[in-house]
């Protein structure tokens, strides 16, 4: 997936729940300062954000994509990406 899915949910451990139940591992929260970039790397697993407070972007193939809070965005595995962080951010993030 390649989009990002507004749910509207922010609640920590509601999500985690869900993450679980969709057979997530390594469920850990994140958070990174306004100003942060992340040069283009990849995950070897399948990777999920799910954006708790604060705005995260995540470019790929040239394109960007602004997640906030309450937004999830999921990586098929050696997906090149890289990040920016316009506002302090707090999420989080997965793989399997």
């Amino acid at each position: 997936m390649s989009r990002v899915l507004s749910t509207g949910i922010t609640d920590e451990e509601e999500i985690r729940r869900i993450l679980r139940d969709e057979g997530y591992t390594n469920i850990f929260r994140w958070c990174d300062s306004a100003g942060t970039r992340y040069g283009e790397h990849t995950h070897p697993h399948q990777e999920v954000r799910w954006v708790l407070s604060g705005t995260l972007e995540i470019i790929k193939g040239g394109m960007t994509l602004r997640l906030k809070s309450g937004d999830r965005l999921d990586s098929a595995p050696d997906t090149p990406h890289s990040a920016y962080v316009p506002e302090d951010c707090c999420y989080l993030c997965g793989s399997k």
